[in-house]
C-alpha cells in the first residue's frame, strides 16, 4: 500500500472486504489485532481468529459494505456503513485504531438489521 495514512489503511480494508479477499484483509490488520463488539466484548484476537471470522462471514453470504460517512481524527477512523448480505442489511459504526500502517484494534456498533 503506497499511502499508509489511517484513512487509506481503512479504505484498503473496506475494498478488500467488498472483494471478499481474506488474505488482503488479514494483511491489513496487525498480527495481534483485537476486534470488539463495542465497547469491550472481544470478538477476535490475532490473525488466526480474524481469518476464521472472515471465512465464516464470507462462506454464508457475499456481504457488501457501503460507506455512508467517514471521520478521521489522528490515527482513529470512524466509518458509518450499511452492510448488505443476502436479503438483509445492517447499519453499523466501525471504529478503527491504526498503528504502523495496519489496523491494531477495531470496535463495532451494530444497528438494526432490516430486509433489503
Amino acid at each position: 500500500m503506497s499511502d499508509s495514512t489511517p484513512a487509506a489503511v481503512v479504505q484498503a480494508q473496506l475494498d478488500a472486504y467488498n472483494a471478499h479477499d481474506i488474505d488482503a484483509l488479514v494483511a491489513i490488520y496487525a498480527d495481534d489485532v483485537e476486534q470488539y463488539n463495542h465497547p469491550a466484548t472481544l470478538l477476535a484476537t490475532g490473525s488466526a481468529q480474524l481469518r476464521a471470522r472472515f471465512e465464516v462471514r464470507f462462506a454464508s453470504a457475499k456481504p457488501h459494505a457501503e460507506l455512508r460517512h467517514r471521520i478521521v481524527c489522528g490515527n482513529t477512523v470512524i466509518d458509518h456503513e450499511t452492510v448488505r448480505s443476502g436479503a438483509s442489511s445492517t447499519e453499523l459504526v466501525a471504529i478503527y485504531e491504526v498503528s504502523g500502517a495496519r489496523i491494531a484494534k477495531a470496535w463495532f456498533i451494530f444497528g438494526a438489521t432490516t430486509a433489503a
